[in-house]
């Protein structure tokens, strides 16, 4: 399945924006869908993950009670809604999928095998 990352944009410190990742085919039930962002001269960092399975959905300590991760079946999108951005949420975000995290291991950039190519979401102060 080829995924593709969409959504971002120049927004203001407190602005909201809403990530969509699309997937060509159709999210297996097995699949864990994660979101990630790196910033310029960072690694990439974990963000939230979203498991079609029991619809449960995971998140970074810094994003939160801001950012929802959701899916919609009908659509084969998973979803980032991005509240309160801040400045250092800048980054180019990327949607991945992993038929293979476990609860210890879903943080990790390596157990996600699918990638987008990512879309810019730039914060301004």
């Amino acid at each position: 399945v080829q995924l593709q990352a969409s959504g971002g944009g120049l927004v203001q410190a407190g602005d909201s924006l809403r990530l969509s990742c699309t997937a060509s085919g159709y999210f297996s039930s097995s699949y864990t869908v994660g979101w990630f962002r790196q910033a310029p001269g960072k690694e990439r960092e974990f963000v939230a993950t979203f498991r079609w399975s029991g619809r449960r959905t995971y998140y970074a300590d810094s994003v939160k009670g801001r950012f929802t991760i959701s899916g919609d079946n009908a659509k084969n999108t998973v979803f980032l809604q991005m509240n309160s951005l801040k400045v250092e949420d800048t980054a180019v975000y990327f949607c991945a999928t992993s038929t293979r995290a476990i609860s210890s291991t879903l943080h990790e950039p390596w157990t996600y095998s699918n990638w987008g190519q990512g879309t810019q979401v730039t914060v301004s102060s």
